[in-house]
């Protein structure tokens, strides 16, 4: 097995069994199987969504089997709003947009604790409206963009 705290990946906060323990925790999930199913799905989802540094910099943070996952996704042409991606999620996973919602804010919440607050408000600032709420964060007006 790949040790998770190599020197090459220094900010590696925890392996995947601990990502996988966390998420079934946080999102009360009968099993580690599905778990770890939901993970993959939404990182797979989010990994269309997110692009730049902010893409690079919270994928090395991920266990290596997450980060593969999330940047093994070619980004998509347009961004999704937050509810979009609830909605998109839902389908491609064959749930309802409540399970879909749910699963996405269980991972999410996993996400900020290893991105921490500093690359999460740059992640948030790069994606449209609506993913903060999906985050654990309270999204009371609408972001200005920088003119660039």
């Amino acid at each position: 097995m790949i040790d998770q705290q190599s020197p090459h990946r220094p900010d590696v906060a925890m392996t995947f069994d601990a990502l996988l323990a966390k998420v079934r925790y946080e999102g009360a999930y009968p099993t580690h199987q599905q778990a770890q199913e939901v993970t993959l799905q939404v990182l797979a989802a989010f990994g269309r969504q997110l692009t730049g540094d902010e893409r690079v910099a919270l994928a090395a943070r991920l266990p290596l089997e997450a980060a593969l996952e999330f940047t093994g996704q070619a980004p998509a042409a347009e961004q999704l709003t937050g509810w979009a991606f609830v909605k998109d999620l839902a389908r491609r996973t064959g749930t309802s947009p409540a399970v879909a919602r749910w699963n996405t804010g269980t991972v999410f919440s996993v996400l900020a604790q290893l991105a921490g607050p500093a690359l999460l408000d740059q992640i948030l600032n790069q994606l449209p409206d609506g993913y903060a709420l999906l985050f654990g964060r309270p999204e009371l007006r609408p972001r200005q963009r920088s003119a660039a």
